[in-house]
């Protein structure tokens, strides 16, 4: 019973002579016309029997059996995922901000941001993931060492050095290109002197403390430079022209803090009293906005020179960087002021990130930890998008399908048009830009099979239903879903056809998700699988060409 597939049956029997086995030529035809395979379909078609085939007798004949036929189409060659690009494929010798780069926020917990555990076991996870820029907010401590923590809340602490250990001991574990410590610093001079010491002494050569070749760079360097390499990324006194100098006095007057949510969420509402009121009653915590007020404090030499290509600055304008800004500059952004600035200059601010990194970190209203979809962010060509990695969700899952190529090695090439600085793409109006070339998407959704009950009740069953999304430029976000099948979990088969057109398809990504259908309520979640759209083992076809089909499992 779990072997009986009718569905892939009936696949079999459409390229079967005999309705039992598929010759060597039958095998072929299947390759060429459903699988859309052109290259040496002939000596293919013979590995696949060789691999697949579990009757010698079928192999002596060069034949494939129902049961070598199944088990090829649960194979990895079978998948969706195009195999050839799970392994790094990608030229990685570009500079950093030609990359999207897996990114964390709040790294240290691992619940909300309000009263949740703070622990190390947030970097390991999170670094396990192919996470390469991690966050740690520092506060001072007792005994003069540095802690970390969600300042002003009843989040745990935890030693700054015990984070910088686990950063250490686990950085390279998944991947040896470049982490980044997003440093988000509230220390006093003598505790910042302290962080210091640590970054130097527990990381040693791992920390980069010097530009690469000793020369005034023009550019910044790329994930293959800096492999095994762990870069800071915070404040810091004048820039690398002065480093090299040696130009730069010891604790200087300066804002030492990189991120200030509350002074966002200040400017985000400016009739903030209320939610201030309902925040400090309903949530037992020191509000953030009581503390919006930036305060000067001076930042130690020791630290500052731990910051090489990565030197947090405040953000004015585009126009204001275009003729200041310095291309080892990182400006944040809350999500709030990342799309208001996609929605009034979309265009500037992918050409913006075409020449300097931009990091965009959720709103400090999410109080539960949730996390917004990155997509939008990269769609103006944000590097550095950093969510909850403890938090499941879509967010999540389309970081994580972004990021499932390229080896999971934590960053993805970005599309040709967003890196080139004559090139002006504008992801409101993609139809605008050089070599436009929309594609149609058909997804058939044949078959389910052994999907678990999601509902608690006893004899409870599901009734499946899946739905494609498009994730992509705004002209591309779409949702389609099947019917529903009652009662069948066990092998439920829909036969149902999408078809989306899809403008930007470099930056399209495609999540499939299984939902246990109910009519009174919210659906159940099932499950989901998200991969980028230039994954997907088939080229999706020109407008107006003919269709094909492809037979792959999810």
């Amino acid at each position: 019973m779990l072997t009986q597939r009718e569905d892939v049956l009936k696949v079999f029997q459409e390229y079967s002579v005999d309705g039992q086995k598929l010759s060597q030529s039958n095998l072929e035809d299947f390759l060429r016309e459903e699988q859309l395979e052109g290259d040496d379909i002939q000596l293919h078609a013979k590995q696949l029997i060789e691999c697949y085939e579990p009757s010698d007798k079928a192999k002596r004949m060069n034949a494939m059996t129902f049961d070598g036929f199944l088990m090829y189409l649960g194979s990895a060659e079978g998948s969706i995922f195009n195999p050839q690009q799970r392994g790094i494929f990608q030229d990685m010798t570009q500079p950093l901000c030609h990359y999207f780069i897996s990114s964390s926020h709040n790294t240290y917990l691992m619940e909300d941001q309000l009263r949740g555990q703070s622990s190390v076991e947030g970097y390991i996870r999170a670094l396990n993931r192919g996470c390469r820029c991690v966050e740690v907010d520092c506060w001072d401590g007792a005994n003069g060492e540095p802690i970390v923590y969600h300042g002003h809340t009843f989040t745990s602490k935890i030693l700054f050095k015990d984070v910088v250990s686990a950063v250490g001991n686990y950085a390279f574990k998944v991947s040896q290109y470049p982490v980044i410590l997003s440093i988000e610093n509230h220390c006093s001079v003598e505790q910042q002197r302290v962080m210091a010491h640590h970054l130097n002494h527990i990381l040693g050569d791992r920390l980069l403390k010097t530009i690469l070749d000793g020369k005034a760079p023009i550019r910044l360097p790329s994930p293959e430079d800096l492999k095994g390499k762990i870069l800071v990324k915070a404040k810091k006194d004048g820039g690398l022209e002065q480093s090299l100098s040696g130009m730069v006095e010891d604790s200087l007057n300066g804002e030492v803090s990189d991120d200030d949510e509350a002074a966002e969420i200040d400017e985000d509402h400016p009739h903030h009293e209320s939610i201030h009121c309902r925040l400090k009653v309903v949530s037992y915590f020191i509000c953030p906005l009581c503390f919006s007020q930036k305060s000067k404090q001076r930042l130690s030499k020791e630290l500052s020179d731990c910051v090489v290509y990565c030197k947090s600055v405040h953000f004015t304008s585009f126009k204001h960087s275009r003729i200041h800004s310095k291309f080892y500059e990182v400006a944040s952004f809350t999500e709030s002021k990342a799309r208001k600035h996609l929605r009034d200059a979309g265009a500037e601010f992918v050409h913006h990130n075409s020449r300097q990194l931009s990091r965009v970190y959720p709103s400090g209203f999410r109080t539960d930890s949730s996390n917004f979809n990155p997509q939008e962010m990269w769609n103006a060509g944000c590097q550095i998008v950093a969510l909850n990695f403890q938090t499941a969700g879509e967010g999540m899952d389309v970081n994580d399908g972004l990021f499932s190529q390229n080896g999971c090695c934590g960053y993805v090439l970005k599309p040709s048009f967003m890196r080139e600085a004559d090139v002006r793409f504008d992801p409101e109006m993609p139809q605008k830009r050089d070599h436009y070339h929309p594609v149609v998407l058909t997804v058939q959704v044949i078959s389910g099979q052994q999907l678990p009950k999601v509902n608690i009740k006893e004899d409870s069953i599901v009734d499946p239903l899946v739905r494609v999304e498009v994730h992509g430029v705004p002209m591309d976000q779409a949702k389609q879903e099947t019917r529903y099948i009652e009662n069948n979990g066990f092998n439920p088969m829909w036969y149902d056809t999408l078809h989306f057109t899809i403008h930007t398809p470099e930056l399209a990504m495609v999540r499939f998700v299984v939902e246990d259908y109910d009519k009174t309520s919210k659906n159940d979640f099932v499950g989901q699988y998200t991969l980028p759209l230039s994954c997907m083992q088939t080229k999706p076809r020109p407008l107006g060409s003919e269709t094909k089909h492809l037979y792959v499992y999810v």
